[in-house]
């Protein structure tokens, strides 16, 4: 995907919402990745296929529940 994307390690961090391409790289490389969660691969795709519009309709839902919520923009967003 990152390929795909053309994204740095940092952008897909960003997408993914892990802290930075160095924990990016514990899921992706090494004689034993880490496995990534469901959710943190439906958050990825979200990200990726929907509008800024329905995201920020998603955060707002967020914050209504409680969440203190900053949700980066992504720099380029590629179609899926």
């Amino acid at each position: 995907m990152k390929d795909e994307l053309g994204f740095t390690g940092e952008q897909m961090a960003d997408l993914f919402g892990v802290a930075g391409g160095q924990q990016w790289r514990k899921y992706t490389g090494g004689a034993t990745p880490r496995e990534m969660s469901p959710h943190m691969l439906f958050f990825g795709a979200a990200r990726l296929v929907l509008t800024d519009e329905q995201l920020a309709s998603v955060v707002q839902r967020m914050r209504q529940a409680g969440a203190e919520v900053d949700l980066p923009r992504l720099d380029d967003k590629s179609p899926a």
